[in-house]
């Protein structure tokens, strides 16, 4: 899907709602699950960064059990599979996600976009950061519910820090087109449905009471660097 730019004023608003002096540094994630796989794989899953309950009412244990237990796991332990043997086995995560097509990156890119997504959010976490956040959580929002099928939408910014929202279709990420992700919200629909049924919109509103903005500011001054 081709890339949506936001509305100028909102986005500069948010450029200075990421800015290090409006938000707090982003605090290290918890170590609250396990390690799955075997660890002699070369892509390892990484522990979900909150308890498997911590998200509830939002996301019940239920949801993150087969979220993040089954389908996050299965594109590792299908990604160790594709590269076995092979010189991608020997690169980051990123760096494979950007450097590969097909099957290899369909995995390695729902892999990785799942492990920024957790991060995204963060119990207790929440509120209205400085600036026109209204405007900005609509266009989110809005581009989130829109996105026909499964995919992403994500908030992004270029090495200037000019942000973008990027509605991206299956496992299409900012790291193709040249972008750094600040932000985003999973709509394949086994990200909500165990919780939500086909009731998106309910789920990607009650994304913005969760939001990890500590963790989105870290990820906008690292995009600027």
């Amino acid at each position: 899907m081709r890339r949506r730019e936001f509305l100028a004023g909102s986005l500069a608003a948010g450029a200075g709602l990421l800015s290090a002096g409006r938000l707090a540094a982003a605090e290290p994630p918890l170590a609250n699950a396990p390690v799955p796989g075997d660890a002699k794989m070369p892509f390892q899953q990484p522990p979900l960064p909150f308890a498997m309950t911590a998200l509830a009412p939002y996301l019940s244990e239920e949801q993150l059990t087969y979220h993040y237990g089954k389908h996050h796991a299965a594109y590792f332990k299908n990604l160790n599979a594709l590269v076995e043997g092979k010189p991608e086995a020997n690169q980051s995560l990123r760096d494979v996600v950007v450097a590969s097509s097909g099957p290899v990156f369909n995995n390695a890119a729902q892999a990785w976009n799942h492990s920024f997504y957790w991060d995204c959010m963060k119990p207790g976490a929440g509120g209205e950061p400085a600036g026109d956040f209204e405007s900005f959580r609509k266009a989110m929002s809005e581009a989130a519910v829109k996105l026909f099928g499964s995919g992403w939408a994500w908030l992004a910014a270029d090495s200037q820090g000019k942000l973008e929202i990027m509605p991206l279709s299956n496992a299409d990420t900012p790291l193709k087109h040249g972008r750094e992700p600040v932000l985003t919200i999973d709509v394949w629909e086994h990200a909500y449905y165990v919780d939500y049924r086909n009731e998106r919109a309910k789920f990607v509103e009650g994304f913005w009471g969760v939001a990890n903005w500590p963790f989105a500011a870290k990820c906008y001054a690292a995009a600027k660097r």
